[in-house]
């Protein structure tokens, strides 16, 4: 090889050499930034459950998380309540133990445990006609539908078919009407399918129909004040500064199986139910979008836009693992929480691609192919992008989890909640 050849080649090489470095450096400080991150973890955590501390750590140092909390509870007592991060993706803001978030569907079981309220009380009966309490109900062939499906996804109302303006999800007036109106889908009690967005405001009008109160009042007067915790749906502007924005995560592919595209499914057939249960009314942008506007934050959207943190998440579900009773408060009966967490239905959701989804009346039951631990009978709901909350009277344990780093993917419970209850449960093995 003669001199010049010889001299490129080495220049190759060295070339070669210093990206690797770069690279090398470029991880080891990203690797050094992520670790600084999962440091400025905070709260408490029971030795016993240090390896739940570990999974919370290492989703920040992975990157999977930019802000974030859990809180777990045993026998009423708290044995874990940490929280990380930050609100902001430039790492200006802390997380703070009392930091809010939109959890999303996480709302449907608060949702749901306002109307189990009444239930108890004897003010809505579940096989009574939802025309009982809303007579504009009884429109488009539903005069007999009974209140119970409307709890376990059976109503077949899981879209309005009709268009909608754009911002029609922020008006409460608007969206109960085109309920009232519209005829189911399917057949009632024949199928089930995921409610989205409409399982707020039909079981939420009931509950405004029956106590006077709009959803969002009746949560707070009954349910969170008297816990001391917050958990508001319909948030006042002073609350703002202790909101975290969203931020768009990974779409993450299924391990096993062909992966879904969303917004394919719904350009393919804009006038089927799933694109009509999706995007009518028009969302107003993108997930993270929607939830920083203050309209979204003002209006009451019983199904998706309920705001809170991880105690207060977990101290909601810790009186539900005890029979219903804490510190004197009581939100249910322990024969209302069985009746709540009685499976309604299990098998291939008309809504939700690829799924086998498993409801009592209102909250979410784990299936087969998805446990949330070893016991497949805690009851609970999670939120798009990752929030979820749930309650096991069997172990009595409470848990919230709330983050602000939207993942995406083809489950009903994101993997971050799932890994943290499964260090948990070994915990207490």
């Amino acid at each position: 090889m003669n001199s010049a050849a010889s001299m490129k080649t080495r220049s190759r090489h060295a070339v070669g050499w210093m990206a690797g470095q770069l690279e090398s450096v470029r991880a080891y400080y990203l690797r050094e930034a992520r670790m600084a991150e999962s440091d400025l973890i905070q709260g408490k955590c029971a030795p016993e459950f240090d390896r739940v501390r570990e999974v919370f750590s290492e989703s920040f140092e992975r990157g999977d998380e930019i802000g974030a909390s859990v809180c777990i509870t045993i026998e009423g007592e708290t044995v874990v309540d940490l929280w990380g991060g930050h609100l902001d993706k430039e790492k200006t803001q802390p997380w703070q133990r009392d930091t809010l978030a939109n959890v999303y569907s996480t709302t449907k079981g608060i949702t749901s445990l306002a109307a189990h309220r009444l239930i108890e009380e004897g003010r809505l009966e579940l096989d009574a006609p939802v025309a009982k309490y809303w007579p504009e109900f009884a429109a488009g062939g539903k005069s007999e539908l009974p209140v119970r499906y409307l709890l376990s996804h059976q109503a077949g109302l899981a879209a309005v078919a009709k268009p909608l303006h754009a911002g029609a999800i922020e008006e409460w007036d608007t969206m109960t009407a085109a309920l009232a109106e519209q005829a189911p889908w399917w057949v009632p009690g024949e199928k089930h399918g995921y409610h989205a967005l409409t399982f707020g405001w039909l079981v939420g009008e009931l509950i405004r129909r029956i106590s006077g109160r709009s959803v969002g009042t009746y949560v707070r007067e009954e349910i969170a004040e008297p816990l001391g915790v917050e958990f508001y749906i319909g948030c006042p502007e002073e609350l703002d500064p202790r909101i975290s924005d969203l931020h768009a995560g990974p779409i993450i592919a299924p391990e096993n199986g062909p992966s879904f595209d969303m917004v394919s499914e719904i350009l393919s057939n804009p006038d089927g139910m799933f694109a009509k249960a999706f995007a009518n009314p028009a969302p107003t942008g993108p997930l993270e979008v929607m939830a920083s506007r203050r309209a979204w934050r003002a209006a009451e959207i019983p199904a998706a836009n309920g705001h809170t943190n991880a105690h207060s998440l977990a101290r909601i579900y810790t009186a539900l693992s005890l029979g219903g009773t804490l510190d004197g408060v009581t939100l249910l009966s322990p024969e209302s929480i069985e009746r709540a967490r009685t499976e309604q239905v299990c098998g291939e959701d008309e809504i939700l691609p690829m799924r086998i989804s498993r409801f009592g009346l209102g909250f979410y039951m784990p299936a087969e192919d998805e446990p949330v631990g070893p016991n497949s009978e805690v009851f609970g709901h999670a939120g798009a992008g990752g929030s979820h909350g749930q309650a096991d009277p069997e172990n009595r344990m409470g848990f919230g989890y709330v983050m602000n780093n939207l993942h995406q993917g083809v489950w009903m419970v994101d993997p971050r909640p799932r890994a943290l209850l499964a260090a948990a449960y070994k915990a207490i093995e």
